[in-house]
């Protein structure tokens, strides 16, 4: 058993902490559903990029290679300045759905290297331009073009001409589950030397504006830390080697500059960016103390060479070098390049153990950096649909109310979990057919999240109490392939396999809410009883001349056979796992005779 292996171990028989820290973090909270109180349901123009360094989130948030607990309390994340953009890079940007012939695009270059599936270890790099970054160009130039023509990427604007633009390698490797280490590489691909701004930044999601009873927590300085203070998550600091410079602001939002009204903060979210970029030094707290915090690193990297800089997140408080006792007495000793070389070196043998052994070595790096892309793609989802509708007057409860522009049948649903998304930019949300094929490629590397996922998508916190599914975010009420039954008994087979027995209890629970699920779609989906289905993001997802989940521009009813195959599938799924569990309990006989009998139906 690998050291990676025993760690999961731990964490899911034992208990022990693994998962608390993980790449939660969106890329993209902005123009997101969640954060969408506009009247017609344009979630890209309600939130902005360019409102996103000014305004605190609701539900969410986002930052470059950024990792937080498992409930999103307190967030690490980088921002960089060149010295030449217009604002810190702090969050990912892109296109919105009208902005070019190929919305919904981000415009950056970012890669997931590696990742364990305890996170033990993780590498992210992103590549960030020496010149200023092309924002208005990207937007104008796609917004010029029509859909016929190729979309304008970052790398056409000439922005990385002559390789001038910095390789920022981000690790992460845990010590133990509260201990963190953080190394920043910093390299220069150009032909001169170049002047980087690097500001690692630690901040607390806003929940305080927004829930009643909740305490608004603390950052402060201790010594070259940042003390964090949390009611419910405790105390942490963020040791920053070398005594770099840490400037304080509130997460707050900037509604000065945003809607033109006093602000209830006088240090607000975009603090940090304007004493940097526009040289305000009132824009930070004097105190040095907030909720949103960085260290200010500035370093100029000749040409082919490179800076390094680290950092150590703790639940520990510092001690005085003369103690000579633990780590956080010199957090950045000779043990933290050992530590981070072992951790490095236990992913290596962890993909050993997981990879076949007849990949080539560039077969193996693709599987493993693709492995690495759906565990960096874990986010932290909250969405409490009964406060979003009554928050936005649209409390199914109330009346007089303002019809919201989707979800609103879905107000019973709460979402507060660590989720494996689509991806965190485009899709910063979980969508249920996505997440039966990924349970199946995490499943190489940890079954246990896998089968969790497929059982919490079944949750009376996630399924309609008619038994739909929620498809996803933007309309849980569309109706996507039914394949939730084929990933559980293929998930099923692949861990039984793998260890000799089937987790049956596991498999007894989702057999039983996908019962409900089944019946929601005989009931709903055959309008007169044939066994023929209609209606739905069916088959091939989009394409289509008309959406097949609205009523029909001609009128009429859309029966379709791929629709119909798909509840013939299922039937297929739900029989083979009801002959399953008869096999060690007969009470499932007659569920194995009556899908048979509903795969005959179909057929038929």
């Amino acid at each position: 058993m690998t050291a990676e292996e025993k760690r999961l171990k731990e964490a899911w028989n034992e208990k022990v902490p693994w998962h608390r820290w993980g790449p939660y973090l969106s890329e993209r909270q902005w123009g997101t559903v969640r954060e969408d109180y506009s009247e017609d349901g344009n979630a890209w123009g309600y939130f902005t990029h360019d409102q996103a360094r000014s305004r605190v989130y609701h539900w969410g948030e986002d930052g470059l290679a950024g990792i937080s607990d498992d409930k999103q309390q307190l967030c690490f994340a980088l921002a960089l300045w060149n010295g030449k953009d217009p604002i810190i890079k702090e969050r990912l940007f892109g296109l919105t759905n009208s902005e070019g012939n190929h919305g919904e695009d981000v415009k950056e270059y970012y890669f997931y290297l590696d990742s364990t599936p305890t996170h033990s270890y993780m590498k992210y790099l992103y590549k960030y331009p020496h010149n200023a970054y092309p924002y208005d160009n990207l937007v104008h130039t796609n917004c010029e073009r029509d859909r016929k023509a190729y979309e304008y990427e970052l790398i056409d604007t000439g922005v990385f001409d002559q390789d001038r633009y910095f390789d920022v390698f981000v690790e992460y490797a845990k010590e133990s589950p509260e201990d963190l280490l953080i190394q920043i590489s910093v390299f220069n691909r150009g032909p001169a030397p170049a002047e980087l701004h690097v500001l690692p930044t630690l901040w607390f999601r806003n929940l305080w504006s927004w829930q009643s009873k909740v305490k608004k927590p603390v950052l402060r300085r201790v010594g070259n830390a940042i003390h964090a203070v949390h009611a419910e998550l405790g105390e942490r600091y963020l040791h920053c080697e070398g005594g770099a410079p840490l400037v304080f602001t509130e997460n707050e939002t900037n509604n000065r500059r945003l809607f033109g009204v006093p602000n209830a903060s006088r240090y607000v979210k975009d603090g940090i960016n304007d004493y940097l970029v526009q040289g305000l030094p009132d824009a930070i707290n004097p105190e040095q103390t907030g909720t949103k915090a960085a260290a200010h690193y500035r370093v100029t990297v000749p040409p082919g060479g490179s800076e390094v800089i680290r950092l150590f997140l703790t639940d520990q408080a510092p001690r005085a070098p003369s103690s000579g006792k633990g780590r956080n007495s010199s957090p950045f000793g000779a043990g933290f390049a050992q530590m981070l070389k072992l951790r490095q070196e236990e992913a290596d043998e962890f993909y050993k153990s997981v990879l076949p052994a007849v990949l080539s070595a560039d077969e193996t790096n693709v599987a493993r950096q693709a492995l690495a892309g759906m565990l960096w793609s874990k986010l932290y989802y909250h969405y409490d649909l009964d406060k979003w509708l009554e928050e936005r007057g649209s409390d199914p409860y109330q009346i007089p109310r303002k019809i919201s522009p989707r979800n609103e049948q879905w107000h019973h649903m709460y979402n507060g979990d660590i989720i494996s998304m689509p991806d965190k930019w485009e899709y910063p949300w979980y969508a249920a057919w996505d997440l039966a094929f990924h349970v199946l490629a995490l499943s190489l590397v940890d079954v246990q999240f896998s089968k969790e996922q497929l059982q919490m998508m079944l949750r009376e916190r996630y399924m309609h109490p008619n038994g739909q599914m929620p498809a996803y975010e933007w309309n849980f009420s569309d109706v996507n392939p039914p394949v939730h039954a084929w990933a559980t008994i293929f998930l099923y087979r692949l861990d039984k396999l793998k260890n000799g027995t089937g987790d049956i209890k596991w498999l007894k629970s989702c057999f039983r809410k996908l019962l409900l699920n089944f019946t929601w779609w005989v009931n709903r989906k055959d309008r007169i009883g044939r066994n023929v289905f209609e209606g739905g993001f069916l088959g091939l997802d989009n394409i289509g001349v008309f959406d097949r989940s609205k009523p029909l521009p001609t009128g009429g009813f859309l029966e379709q056979a791929d629709g119909t195959a798909w509840m013939a599938l299922y039937a297929d799924n739900m029989l083979e796992i009801a002959i399953e569990l008869a096999m060690i309990d007969d009470d499932y006989e007659d569920m194995a005779l009556k899908f048979l009998q509903h795969d005959a139906w179909i057929t038929s």
